[in-house]
């Protein structure tokens, strides 16, 4: 990193932490609020969104944090479907790095407002859809992002779910269009898994090569029969297993680790396919909430080191380490589908850390996103 660029980083962390000073404590008390995101081509979405409290991963080592980061630790916010990847990763980097890892999962649209609008800091953001960080955190709390990994969207249940002898790829739609289902899914104000949630129902009634899998009639009695009983779609299954919920929308990832029954979705509802055709039929989708507009896309992950944090060099090497053969291993046992080699923004590539740039490849885009 050149040194003009080093002095613009902390210029930028001075002024940072000297307006973070009068919010910290006001930070500490409330929990995380909702953020958004805009989509590639959708509108930017309203930073004042309403404070929303978030839900964090069971994990014994998720401890809510102040704004400061001790020497030799590191803190990672998190989206909720990175947990049982990071939670496998934590121990091998701790023991690697003679370092401590506290992590928080929470909805990747929470997980972001932590730092651009709570005044925290962390030494990693990790996000189930890169572009809240290519969106809202750079330019003003980061320099550089990375897309490391990819999932699609799943349809999870019960062996005693209605429906459940009956339910398939085939016909999902027509099961859980019925009088007696209940469909959970996570807050799309908070969470991409919740928006992608509702975008995968909306692509079921979009022409895809000129056929729909079903109707507007059958849309809305989806959307019916569609509760929203959390802001992270990893407290889904708990109620799923309870009777609370029927069925559940959310990541192949959780669904394909889990014991329990799922369905596999049609790729051109499942957002799977990085290709520039089905990113145009993806991008069809729209949803609306209170904390922005979001835009149906290819599922893409991101990670970056915040320019706030004080341990950058720590937050480098757990990219590093995620992009390493053990951590990509580490990303695939857990039922996502790693970026081999991780990709960064071409335009940006000067700012990215020498150990992560070591283990990346420069793109404009990935498929057809944007970077």
């Amino acid at each position: 990193m050149s040194e003009q660029r080093t002095g613009a980083l902390s210029r930028r962390r001075l002024l940072h932490l000297g307006g973070a000073a009068a919010v910290t404590g006001l930070a500490g008390c409330t929990g995380g609020s909702t953020d958004g995101g805009s989509g590639d081509g959708g509108s930017s979405p309203d930073d004042t969104a309403s404070v929303t409290e978030g839900d964090s991963s069971a994990t014994s080592e998720n401890t809510e944090t102040g704004t400061t980061n001790d020497e030799g630790s590191l803190t990672i916010f998190h989206a909720g479907s990175l947990a049982p990847p990071f939670s496998a990763a934590e121990p091998k980097f701790e023991k690697k790095y003679d370092t401590t890892v506290n992590r928080e999962a929470k909805g990747s649209v929470a997980s972001t407002q932590k730092i651009t609008e709570q005044g925290r800091t962390a030494g990693v953001l990790g996000v189930s859809d890169f572009r809240l960080i290519r969106d809202r955190v750079l330019p003003d709390y980061g320099d550089w992002y990375t897309i490391f990994t990819t999932n699609a969207m799943s349809i999870q249940y019960r062996e005693d779910s209605p429906g459940a002898d009956e339910i398939s790829t085939d016909n999902w739609w027509e099961v859980l269009s019925r009088d007696d289902v209940v469909i959970g899914h996570s807050d799309p104000a908070v969470d991409p898994g919740g928006y992608r949630s509702v975008m995968t129902m909306q692509l079921g009634k979009t022409a895809f090569d000129g056929e729909k899998l079903y109707d507007d009639a059958t849309y809305q009695k989806l959307r019916d029969n569609s509760t929203v009983p959390t802001g992270t779609e990893t407290n889904l299954e708990g109620q799923l297993k309870s009777g609370k919920l029927d069925y559940v929308f959310y990541y192949q990832s959780i669904s394909s680790t889990s014991e329990l029954p799922w369905v596999k979705l049609q790729p051109e509802v499942d957002l799977s396919k990085a290709t520039a055709k089905y990113a145009k039929h993806y991008a069809k989708a729209k949803v609306e909430t209170d904390s922005g507009s979001f835009t149906g896309a290819p599922i893409a992950y991101g990670m970056t080191v915040p320019s706030v944090t004080e341990t950058p060099e720590l937050g480098a090497k757990w990219v590093e380490y995620m992009a390493s053969d053990a951590g990509q291993q580490t990303l695939k046992d857990k039922g996502l589908q790693p970026v081999s080699p991780i990709v960064v923004p071409k335009s940006g590539e000067d700012a990215v850390p020498d150990r992560v740039m070591d283990v990346a490849e420069a793109k404009s885009s990935l498929g057809p996103l944007e970077l």
